[in-house]
């Protein structure tokens, strides 16, 4: 499965949902940035957008993909995409994150409707809530993007597929760190903290155990974001199976 993590508009968490949503759970997907910058600790390769040819090349070669496109590229890259006709196919699934701030809804509009002129399809055009306040109703903080999709529905927007705000991600960050594993470990933190001989141990064992007990509660939200974005449906063997009974 090859996807694609897309916006133009910076801070919305597109590497978040790439590491920790998407790559987790596509077993054996690598991770490519398309950034004019310095590629984040962990990104296993990085392409400048300018390069679009070479990675279309690339995409040929591997099965299961998620690519990060940063903010600073992706204009340059639909400008390419446009040149090189019919190129959103490499792609299964486009999924562009959004958050709540006005502007960054206005820029979701407009990264869906570029997608959508380009010729995706709605199917393949994936909304992700991030970075929602479950104190407010969803529906409400988002309403003009769903009020626009209600107009124009040129993309997907369920909105079961949403990842809340959890001080977790800033913990991990730059480490590499999966949250799945940090949420199995079943290491004894208060026994290790009461036999620590300093604070300073302590608290650094306090900060694992703190981690652990967010990492528990963000896991099984991935879990059911993911489950909503139902990617099975675009596995070679279910696109087979619809193209047989159509």
């Amino acid at each position: 499965m090859k996807l694609a993590v897309i916006s133009f508009s910076g801070n919305v968490g597109k590497s978040t949902i790439t590491r920790h949503l998407l790559a987790p759970r596509l077993p054996g997907a690598r991770v490519i940035a398309v950034e004019s910058i310095n590629a984040d600790e962990g990104q296993a390769q990085s392409l400048r957008g300018s390069q679009f040819g070479e990675l279309q090349e690339y995409l040929q070669s591997v099965d299961d993909v998620v690519v990060d496109i940063g903010a600073s590229n992706v204009e340059e890259l639909m400008r390419l995409m446009h040149r090189y006709r019919d190129s959103h196919e490499e792609f299964d699934c486009f999924i562009v994150p959004t958050v709540p701030p006005p502007k960054q809804q206005q820029d979701t509009i407009a990264t869906l409707v570029d997608l959508h002129n380009v010729g995706v399809a709605p199917e393949r055009l994936q909304v992700v809530f991030n970075m929602v306040d479950d104190r407010e109703p969803l529906e409400r903080t988002f309403h003009s993007l769903l009020d626009f999709l209600a107009q124009q529905p040129i993309a997907s927007a369920n909105t079961r597929c949403r990842v809340g705000m959890n001080e977790v991600y800033a913990r991990i960050r730059g480490t590499g760190a999966d949250l799945a594993e940090i949420a199995r470990d079943n290491t004894d933190f208060k026994r290790l903290i009461a036999r620590a001989g300093d604070r300073q141990e302590k608290m650094a064992l306090g900060q694992r155990l703190a981690t652990r007990r967010l990492a528990r509660g963000v896991v099984p939200e991935l879990d059911a974001c993911f489950a909503a974005l139902n990617l099975g449906r675009f596995a070679a063997g279910a696109v087979g199976a619809a193209e047989l009974t159509s």
